[in-house]
């Protein structure tokens, strides 16, 4: 009985950790498709937009549940660009944490995509300092599609927020006073050490890992290298 017992403990402190990595291994692979489907959209992220970008944050199938006052969670990635300037290739992805307090009456589940795009050195220094929280800490506006690409073009907003409802329109979106920090449990899983969001993709003190090879394929395929007329 104790043997059994013991086969039973030892499974279960294989298989664990197998678990979790698959699941982080998942929200990578799931991150770098939404991003490439939301980057082939005619009516996407602006190109010249994306192309000022220090930073990109993909948050996919955030979830919002509730009966009365739901609550919106949601486990993605950062990516930035590297250098002292940050208009190098892109880095390993470090992975991050977003909830939103939903203050509106809720009734069941849904599951919406997030983009946030860094648009200044400042607004990334500010999300990989630890918690932040949009509009309070850093300037945060709903991203403009298509033509209206312009219109955001202000060197004072940090951030601009991208959602896409499931199986709803692609478009700006405002997420309110949503906040972000480091999913430090999950860095740690994906590169086998306790390190920092900004030792991650500031510092390139770690290399990229198999499944996160995919996002790095696409943002170096729609955007190489930083946009000179950048602030």
């Amino acid at each position: 009985m104790m043997k059994k017992l013991l086969l039973a403990l030892i499974s279960i402190g294989v298989t664990l950790p197998a678990v979790a990595q698959n699941k982080i291994d998942d929200r990578l692979g799931n991150s770098a498709e939404v991003l490439k489907q939301i980057l082939a959209r005619p009516d996407g992220i602006p190109q010249n937009l994306l192309d000022k970008s220090v930073c990109v944050l993909v948050f996919p199938a955030v979830k919002k549940v509730g009966i009365g006052l739901g609550v919106t969670y949601g486990r993605g990635v950062i990516v930035c660009r590297s250098g002292t300037d940050m208009t190098g290739p892109w880095s390993a992805p470090a992975m991050y944490k977003l909830d939103v307090g939903s203050l509106g009456l809720q009734l069941g589940s849904s599951s919406t995509d997030y983009v946030l795009l860094v648009e200044t050195k400042t607004g990334a220094q500010k999300v990989l300092s630890g918690k932040l929280k949009l509009g309070a800490d850093a300037t945060a506006v709903a991203g403009p599609t298509g033509a209206k690409a312009v219109a955001a073009n202000d060197p004072n907003v940090d951030i601009l927020t991208y959602s896409r409802p499931k199986g709803g329109l692609f478009a700006g979106a405002s997420i309110g006073s949503a906040s972000m920090d480091t999913d430090t449990d999950a860095n740690k899983s994906v590169y086998g050490k306790d390190i920092t969001a900004t030792e991650i993709v500031r510092e390139g003190g770690v290399t990229i890992t198999p499944a996160g090879k995919a996002l790095d394929n696409i943002l170096r395929k729609a955007s190489p290298t930083r946009s000179q007329t950048a602030n």
